[in-house]
């Protein structure tokens, strides 16, 4: 266990940090209008939720709704109550969990791995794609991922010295986490049942914790709701996700690998580097490792895949490759080709809006522009800061490529995606009409959405046909059209 002082270079460290983060995860956040059908989803669950005053039952539209459990719900629901904006106050609480939880993570992996190692893993993990990616979207996937990966950290003096002063709080979070998405977490923290002293989790001051947390909202609910949201949440949500393809997320075992990499992005070459290292001479790194794969298998194996269900492992593949990186003899190479992988942003941007429509396999192919000359100079400026021993200056200019790539990326991006994927702007030109309009064959992403932003649901133009109707367009989306 590292126990030196912080280096006086951490202030100064952190007045480039800090206007990162805000570049990174709150600079235009309400830029496009929700998305998919999930983001508008969960926020009129919330927003029912604040209106009503009932933070119990989840309701959709008048009509119980167990699809998930009610941390996200909550979190959201306060900011409708605080008055934050349509887009904000479902968008907000994935940001501040991000952030928080890379406080949290530096804090720790400090404690146990140096200074150097817990800034480079920070910056690794903060500045990978589908981490920020999530952070920037009202669902699930990363209040989940920060209370699960905070109690696995916070077991972590327990794994090393069998510390066990820490449990009681990793219980706590394990309760968020249960709170967050059902029983997932306890399936994802297969890597603390593989010592003998895993007895030291079922002594009362751990279980009382992880009960007072998790149990009040899942026992009020059944006490509302009875066996219907017993059959629901459990029975079809979770066991019917690993088997049965009838939600209609079936994808091949080997799904999560491209996901992986793409998701590391722009850090992907580092899993070369990480899987060079012998881990098991230190059983927090076979701790780290056994966490990337539970958490990679188990969802692998489910019939049902969805490319944020991996990123609680993230945190886990991020110590990994900074504890690698801090101890290679020489990372100029390997910190150069994450440099020119920065070009993903800018080509992203041109391509984004296309394949969220369409599929990706239907966006045209990017035209090279100036700016992919960018993540040349940052490779080469990571090479020579490198060189110079000043290990954490190159990857924090790395890092700062990515966050002028994803804030290039909101800029360019954002504007076409409201304009095609999002109903908000739909909704802009239905205005006041509401009472005249109807919604046609089109895809749930825009009922959804329509229904969020109309805050009464617009009827179904098959029960109750109008004069003007959603309906699908050619090229993909959803258009207003008078229909005699």
């Amino acid at each position: 266990m590292h126990t030196e002082r912080v280096p006086r270079k951490i202030p100064r460290l952190l007045w480039v940090v800090l206007p990162l983060a805000y570049l990174v995860y709150f600079y235009d956040l309400s830029a496009t209008g929700l998305l998919g059908p999930d983001e508008p989803r969960y926020a009129s669950i919330a927003r029912e939720m604040a209106r009503s005053g009932d933070w119990i039952t989840p309701r959709l539209w008048g009509a119980p709704w167990f699809e998930k459990p009610a941390l996200l719900y909550w979190l959201s629901g306060l900011g409708f109550r605080l008055g934050l904006g349509t887009e904000l106050a479902p968008r907000l609480p994935g940001a501040l969990a991000a952030v928080g939880f890379l406080a949290f993570y530096w804090w720790t992996l400090r404690r146990e791995f140096g200074c150097r190692a817990a800034w480079l893993a920070s910056l690794i993990l903060g500045s990978s794609g589908m981490w920020v990616a999530y952070s920037q979207n009202g669902v699930t996937d990363l209040p989940l991922t920060a209370t699960f990966s905070a109690a696995m950290l916070l077991a972590l003096p327990w794994v090393a010295r069998r510390d066990t002063r820490q449990l009681p709080a990793a219980a706590a979070m394990f309760g968020f986490a249960v709170l967050a998405k059902g029983l997932v977490p306890l399936a994802l923290a297969a890597p603390l049942l593989m010592g003998r002293h895993v007895r030291d989790w079922l002594h009362w001051r751990v279980v009382a914790p992880f009960l007072l947390v998790a149990l009040p909202w899942y026992a009020l609910c059944y006490w509302r709701n009875g066996w219907t949201f017993i059959h629901e949440f459990f029975v079809v949500q979770h066991f019917s996700r690993v088997t049965s393809p009838a939600l209609m997320h079936g994808r091949p075992v080997w799904f999560y690998l491209p996901v992986l990499v793409v998701g590391l992005l722009p850090w992907t070459p580092l899993l070369g580097l990480a899987a060079g290292r012998r881990v098991f001479r230190d059983s927090r790194r076979v701790f780290l490792a056994v966490w990337v794969l539970a958490v990679l298998v188990l969802f692998s194996i489910s019939i049902n895949k969805m490319p944020g269900y991996i990123l609680p492992l993230l945190p886990a593949a991020a110590a990994l490759m900074a504890l690698a990186l801090d101890e290679a003899a020489d990372a100029r190479a390997w910190l150069a080709a994450c440099a020119l992988l920065l070009v993903a942003f800018p080509i992203t941007a041109q391509v984004l809006p296309a394949a969220v429509l369409n599929g990706l396999s239907r966006a045209s192919y990017p035209a090279f522009q100036p700016v992919w000359l960018a993540a040349v100079a940052l490779a080469l400026a990571a090479w020579l800061l490198e060189a110079r021993g000043k290990r954490v200056a190159a990857v924090l200019a790395v890092a700062a490529g990515a966050a002028l790539g994803m804030a290039y990326l909101k800029t360019v991006a954002t504007p076409e995606l409201d304009r095609h994927v999002s109903a908000r702007g739909l909704w802009g030109e239905i205005g006041g009409r509401a009472g005249e309009i109807c919604i046609g064959s089109v895809k749930r992403d825009w009922r959804y959405g329509l229904n969020y932003y109309s805050v009464t649901p617009l009827p179904d133009c098959e029960k109750q046909p109008k004069a003007l109707q959603v309906l699908p367009s050619p090229g993909g989306g959803a258009h207003l059209e008078s229909v005699p």
